[in-house]
């Protein structure tokens, strides 16, 4: 019998000291509080890790984590194609910490939560939408174009799993690494050989 792809809270914690746990947020999101022992990889920077990623999993087990358990799912089948298995968090880092189970934040970590990508995709798109059919209506019908463009964007982001505008949100400086996380190719060597 195979082992499921995905663990609950308990299982997680139970089995956490076998895994390594790769946080597939944002650098700002991961510094608002993460699984403990997590490393960071953003998604958009998965590609780039896959080397580390296996040479993670050629020792033990991976997990993959992110706010909700979307992110973490998409980048297991991403490294699955690859060739690299990995399980994935269910109800990701908020699912974590509504079982009970604590967070690690780095030192000197803003105290102030960065919004979830979702969440920030969503607030993004909506008022995109809005704007649009807003200008449609007082200035231009062809403001709607606007309006049109997201929804196609949302459509071919459910269709391919992919997320443009999150990676353009990304680049935003509340998006980006702060001074306390350890940038991405330390988190790489650390991944590749644990003992440097």
């Amino acid at each position: 019998m195979s082992t499921p792809p995905v663990l609950d809270a308990a299982e997680a914690r139970d089995r956490l000291p076998d895994l390594t746990v790769v946080d597939v947020r944002t650098p700002a999101e991961y510094a608002s509080g993460h699984v403990p022992g997590a490393h960071n990889v953003p998604l958009d920077a998965l590609a780039r890790a896959v080397p580390a990623l296996k040479a993670a999993a050629a020792r033990g087990e991976l997990l993959l984590v992110c706010q909700s358990g979307n992110r973490s799912a998409g980048a297991r089948d991403r490294l699955a194609a690859h060739g690299v298995p990995a399980l994935d968090l269910a109800g990701g880092t908020s699912g974590w910490a509504a079982a009970g189970h604590p967070l690690d934040r780095p030192a000197g970590a803003p105290a102030k939560a960065v919004w979830a990508m979702d969440r920030q995709v969503r607030l993004t798109a909506g008022s995109l939408v809005l704007l649009g059919l807003l200008l449609g209506l007082l200035v231009h019908p062809a403001f709607q174009l606007l309006s049109a463009a997201i929804a196609g964007g949302l459509v071919f982001s459910a269709l391919t799993n992919a997320c443009g505008m999150a990676l353009m949100l990304g680049k935003l400086p509340h998006n980006r690494p702060t001074t306390t996380a350890p940038d991405l190719t330390t988190t790489l060597t650390r991944l590749s050989d644990p003992g440097k």
